[in-house]
C-alpha cells in the first residue's frame, strides 16, 4: 500500500513539475473514447492528435434519405465536460430539418436531456439516428420540415439534390457524395 502511495506522489509531482495537470473533462473524455464503439457508417479524426477535446466525425449513411452522403461534424468538448454537453456542430451545409444552415444541430441530448452520465458514443449514435430518422417535430430548419410532413418525395428529391450539389430555393449546398 505504501509503495501505490509513494507512486501517486511521484506521478503529481511529475505533474507539477511538467506544468500540466489533466483536468477530470480530458480524463472523462479519454474513457468515453477508449470505450468508442462505432458504427462503420462513422469515423473520428483527430487534427491534433494531442487535443482529445476537440476532434471531427463523419458520417456516411448506408441507408435512408442521406444514404451515401458524407457529413462532417466538428465537436468541442469544453472543461465542465461531462457536467455539459460537447458543442457539436455540422460542417457540411445539409438540407435536413434537425440541421440548420450555420451547423447546428437540434438533438436532445445536446440540449435540455444531457446527463452526466451520457457519453460521445451517445452523441454518435443519436447524430447518425437523425439521418436515418429526421425528426419534422423538433426542426431547426423550418423549411425543410414543413416539405418532409408535406411531400415526402419532395423532400427526397430536395436530399438528393442537395447532396448532388445544386440549390434549393436561394439556397446552394456543396456536393457531398462519397
Amino acid at each position: 500500500m505504501i509503495k501505490l502511495f509513494s507512486l501517486k506522489q511521484q506521478k503529481e509531482g511529475e505533474s507539477r513539475t511538467s506544468g500540466k495537470r489533466t483536468s477530470a473533462a480530458q480524463l472523462r473524455i479519454q474513457k468515453d473514447l477508449s470505450d468508442l464503439n462505432l458504427p462503420k457508417t462513422c469515423q473520428i479524426e483527430f487534427p491534433d492528435n494531442d487535443d482529445l477535446i476537440n476532434f471531427k466525425l463523419s458520417i456516411s449513411p448506408d441507408e435512408g434519405f442521406y444514404k451515401n452522403g458524407k457529413f462532417m461534424f466538428c465537436f468541442k468538448v469544453s472543461q465542465n465536460y461531462p457536467h455539459e454537453p460537447p458543442k457539436v456542430k455540422c460542417e457540411t451545409m445539409v438540407y435536413h430539418p434537425n440541421i440548420d444552415l450555420e451547423g447546428n444541430v437540434c438533438l436532445n441530448i445536446l440540449r435540455e436531456d444531457w446527463k452526466p452520465v451520457l457519453t460521445i458514443n451517445a452523441i454518435i449514435y443519436g447524430i447518425q439516428y437523425l439521418f436515418l430518422e429526421p425528426n419534422a417535430d423538433d426542426p431547426l430548419n423550418k423549411d425543410a420540415a414543413e416539405v418532409l410532413r408535406q411531400n415526402r418525395r419532395l423532400f427526397e428529391q430536395n436530399v438528393q439534390r442537395s447532396m448532388r450539389g445544386g440549390y434549393i430555393g436561394s439556397t446552394y449546398f456543396d456536393r457531398c457524395l462519397r
